[in-house]
């Protein structure tokens, strides 16, 4: 059953044409990727879907009652809000009933003997229990935990954009809707985030649409591929690597047809030049049939960024970075930490959201200074830095001006990798900005069009050392692909921060992972050989723990100075104990109705594929629910222990 239909639908910006005649269906099971060039209008699409772009032609047919939510790249959210109301702001009466409930709990907690606010305790439970309230809080904190965010109280206004963004995604997936549509969901996650998400939308019942950059999470969450091309829809029935396979035998019989059909045309000519007489009906029809091959036109293979500017000659000396340290108030990010980067170095660098990234690549460029220790750049050394905030350093400061003077500030002339020179314009060009865009103002880009514009003056700078922060967030998956063969013959140093593993995977050899307490640990290969080695370091620890734990009745007694050295336990909330003690009940109600459901599919009579299909779904969502629920029992389980 479709969800939604497209018909003919058209749009039509003036400067750029994005939808000649669209047509595709999403039906109830569909998880969609959707890609294509920046500024080719995937966001719009989505936007259109979602009610907030209007078409200019055809029909958008939508199936009644179904429920459609869209993450936007940038999400508004109320600044007034705690993080759990933000996340339960269109929960209606569950979101007032848990308000109220941890309202009359904080009061009890002062107020043990009031017997009102115990009666009016009791109600609300009461309520809860009937409209499911407690299940719904239970998901969402598992939900925001998986994301990385752990203070439920915290004030929305207060937090970055990239909490912002999760919280967003938190509210999304936790309305459950018939239509999920996400404008890069993985940006601003780290890769344990990315790697849940990616679990659990593998689960998810209700149909994706998704635009995203990271080609790992494209291959393993989707079953069918939409790619936007100049005006046209095309679509491909499998995931992205069944996408690039198909694709490239496309473009390879494209190629096929037209040699043939002009080679036929060729032919068609040379007997037009004879000089035929046009007496007969079959001689007319032939030269009108040359006319109309003559007229015939094919669309080229999509255009491809060409990324082949110079770089400037590097010496071996090239950064020496000397036993610094950085932090903020009672918190360090960098501590002692010492390394000579190599004119050969490709270096990756990761951490969790906050870890200080983005602190040590402003200390490295000289736009931080750091709390000790020294940074000492090489004479030779030119470094080209793409950071995350180009979009906004762009909008701020030159969303009137013309892409082209923007780049003329780079020069009017650029010399290209095999000693040439181009102009500007070509330059531009070759970076997907044909004429019409090159005389717009920069505020007419997209945000991936924006980002590809800074990307080309950072490399017409002529660097020897690149250092890329995050630079495949809103990146198309085309020019993602051009930019790591270009860092493979790059020569010089390249520093990346990123969490798209795909990204890593091909363009570093080495991992500098940031870790608790501002310590920077290395570590050999690319993102793939770096998780194999955190997976023996677990296996051995855990296997030095096992040979150390003793029978209970063996273990020695803790002295006076360790006791004094560990940390307060914490303990359950009123709130968690009452949820922990349900969890048990409900846990075994949701195996058993799972083992009913399984039995009713088994005894399905042959050929009733619809009833069949139901059971199947609603198993599915029972082993989710298990899931989750076991999952939540187990956190509350190791507090309460």
């Amino acid at each position: 059953m479709s969800l939604i239909t497209l018909q003919s639908v058209k749009k039509d910006f003036g400067i750029k044409e994005i939808l000649k005649d669209a047509n595709f269906s999403l039906d109830a099971n569909d998880k969609v990727g959707l890609i294509g060039t920046n500024g080719s209008g995937k966001s719009t699409l989505l936007k259109m879907i979602a009610g907030l772009e209007p078409i200019d032609e055809g029909q958008f047919l939508v199936n009644s009652g179904a429920k459609i939510i869209y993450l936007p790249q940038q999400p508004d959210l109320d600044d007034e809000h705690t993080v759990l109301q933000q996340v339960f702001a269109d929960s209606g009466e569950n979101m007032a009933l848990v308000r109220e409930y941890e309202e009359i709990s904080d009061k009890l907690a002062h107020y043990p003997e009031d017997n009102q606010l115990m009666s009016r305790l009791s109600v609300v439970m009461q309520r809860m229990d009937a409209t499911g309230a407690w299940e719904l809080e239970t998901n969402a904190k598992i939900i925001l935990s998986k994301l990385g965010i752990t203070d439920f109280d915290a004030i929305v206004g207060t937090l970055s954009g990239g909490y912002r963004k999760r919280i967003a995604l938190a509210t999304a997936l936790l309305s459950e809707p018939d239509l999920l549509l996400m404008d890069e969901p993985t940006n601003h996650l780290d890769a344990n985030s990315v790697e849940w998400l990616q679990s659990y939308l593998n689960r998810y019942r209700g149909a994706l649409l998704l635009i995203t950059h990271d080609r790992y999470f494209l291959d393993r969450v989707t079953n069918r591929i939409i790619e936007i091309d100049r005006g046209d829809i095309y679509t491909y029935g499998g995931n992205y690597s069944y996408y690039l396979e198909k694709k490239a035998e496309a473009e390879e019989s494209a190629v096929s047809s037209q040699r043939k059909f002009q080679g036929v045309l060729r032919r068609e000519l040379e007997w037009l030049k004879r000089g035929p007489k046009a007496r007969s009906t079959k001689q007319k029809a032939r030269i009108d049939r040359i006319s109309d091959m003559q007229a015939t036109e094919f669309k080229q293979a999509q255009g491809k960024v060409d990324i082949a500017t110079a770089s400037r000659r590097i010496g071996k000396k090239v950064i020496e970075i000397n036993n610094i340290s950085k932090g903020y108030g009672n918190r360090t990010l960098i501590k002692d930490f010492t390394y000579e980067f190599s004119p050969e170095d490709r270096i990756g660098i990761i951490g969790g959201n906050g870890a200080g990234k983005s602190t040590l690549m402003d200390i490295i460029t000289g736009r931080l200074q750091p709390d000790t220790g020294s940074v000492d750049i090489g004479t030779t050394i030119h470094i080209g830095y793409f950071d995350q905030h180009s979009e906004e350093l762009l909008t701020a400061l030159n969303e009137n001006q013309r892409v082209i003077d923007y780049i003329k500030e780079e020069g009017e002339q650029v010399k290209i990798a095999d000693g040439t020179t181009i102009s500007a314009s070509q330059m531009l060009e070759r970076f997907l900005f044909p004429g019409n865009q090159q005389y717009a103002p920069i505020h007419k880009l997209s945000g991936g069009e924006k980002r590809r514009l800074f990307l080309l003056r950072v490399l017409m700078s002529a660097p020897n050392v690149l250092i890329l922060d995050e630079p495949t967030n809103d990146l198309d998956v085309q020019t993602l692909a051009v930019l790591e063969e270009y860092l493979e013959d790059f020569n010089g140093c390249v520093i990346v921060v990123s969490h798209d593993r795909y990204f890593l995977d091909r363009t570093v050899d080495t991992i500098f992972a940031l870790e608790e307490g501002g310590n920077i640990r290395q570590y050999p290969g690319n993102y793939s050989v770096y998780l194999d080695y955190k997976k023996a370091e677990e296996e051995k620890q855990q296997a030095t723990v096992n040979t150390k734990e003793k029978p209970k009745n063996q273990q020695t007694q803790p002295t006076e100075t360790q006791t004094k050295e560990t940390p307060k336990k914490k303990r359950l909330s009123t709130w968690e104990r009452r949820e922990f003690e349900q969890l048990e009940d409900k846990i075994a109600q949701l195996e058993t109705e799972k083992a009913e459901a399984e039995k009713a599919m088994a005894n399905v009579p042959a050929g009733n594929y619809t009833q069949v299909q139901k059971l199947y779904e609603q198993v599915e969502a029972l082993k989710q629910a298990i899931d989750q629920a076991t999952e939540r029992w187990l956190e509350l389980a190791e507090i309460e222990s």
